[in-house]
């Protein structure tokens, strides 16, 4: 891989630290699930710089509530409604300089949207892919845009099986299902940043760390998830410290012209060591051939 990429900052810092003497103004950034967890304190922070912020959430009433607390604006959209991103994205007029694909769902029970697709990649991945696609001309004309794809150290539980996406043929597992679309979140990232770099749009994954939000409503209570984060050595943290990474990647200009990178702690991760403690990047999640095949996969599925 190149030269790792380091910063002052580390697991305790926080999003208001990496934000400080940033100036946004001027610059328009969209938020997705920026009305709870660590997406209030992504769009408190770019909002706080000066930028013009849409939390952009499927809960209109939630994403205007948080909108007035923290100076941002709210829309509304469902990642796994095909219709709602397609609206969401021909709505949107003018350049867009700063996009964070921060909504998700984890270890849900097995659902399927009315295409059959299985709701954990529907949301995670596939519907960031058209939103992202959607408002990639807004991106290009913003000159030096930034994408930035919320992943998660689950993508460690495997690749993207591209052979039995929706899990219509092997047993439904939660965390295996999860896994497949924060392993895709970075796939995205690594494709992306090769697609469009003549556009100057820089876009990058991350893993904003351990942090109790509403993400885990399918899994609380649950002593086997409890046991698994002991197992991991996760240090838990606060949300304004969990939107730390996803800030810097968005904002920040230590990274200013970093692409297709996989960050943790507020800094580029190393490569994950199997056996050991969960950290890290897989090999297969910045695998070119797999990304650019992942990239063809999920343009067939939304153009059936």
């Amino acid at each position: 891989m190149a030269t790792r990429f380091t910063t002052p900052f580390n697991h305790e810092s926080t999003a208001a630290e990496v934000i400080a003497d940033v100036d946004l103004t001027g610059k328009r950034a969209i938020v997705t699930g920026g009305a709870s967890g660590i997406g209030v304190e992504t769009a408190r922070a770019l909002a706080s710089a000066g930028a013009e912020v849409t939390i952009a959430a499927r809960n209109l009433a939630a994403a205007e509530q948080v909108g007035a607390e923290v100076g941002a604006l709210a829309a509304h959209l469902d990642l796994a409604d095909r219709t709602s991103v397609a609206k969401f994205a021909a709505d949107w007029q003018g350049p867009l300089h700063i996009l964070v694909n921060n909504a998700g769902v984890m270890a849900s029970p097995l659902t399927r949207t009315p295409e059959g697709w299985e709701l954990q990649f529907a949301t995670n991945h596939l519907g960031h892919f058209g939103l992202t696609l959607g408002l990639h001309r807004a991106l290009a004309e913003a000159g030096g845009a930034r994408v930035v794809s919320v992943s998660s150290s689950a993508h460690l539980m495997g690749t993207v099986d591209f052979d039995d996406l929706h899990f219509e043929r092997r047993p439904y597992d939660p965390w295996v299902a999860y896994g497949q679309s924060k392993t895709a979140n970075i796939l995205f990232a690594v494709e992306a940043a090769q697609r469009w770099a003549a556009d100057g749009i820089e876009v990058n994954a991350l893993m904003p760390g351990g942090i109790r939000t509403g993400l885990q409503r399918h899994v609380a209570n649950d002593p086997g998830f409890e046991a698994m984060v002991a197992g991991s050595g996760l240090r838990w943290k606060t949300t304004e410290q969990g939107a730390a990474t996803s800030v810097l990647l968005a904002a920040s200009p230590l990274v200013a012209g970093l692409s297709g990178r996989y960050f943790e702690d507020v800094n580029e991760a190393l490569p994950s060591v199997p056996g050991e403690i969960r950290r890290g990047v897989a090999a297969y999640a910045l695998d070119a051939a797999a990304a650019k095949r992942l990239w063809e996969v999920s343009v067939d599925l939304l153009s059936s």
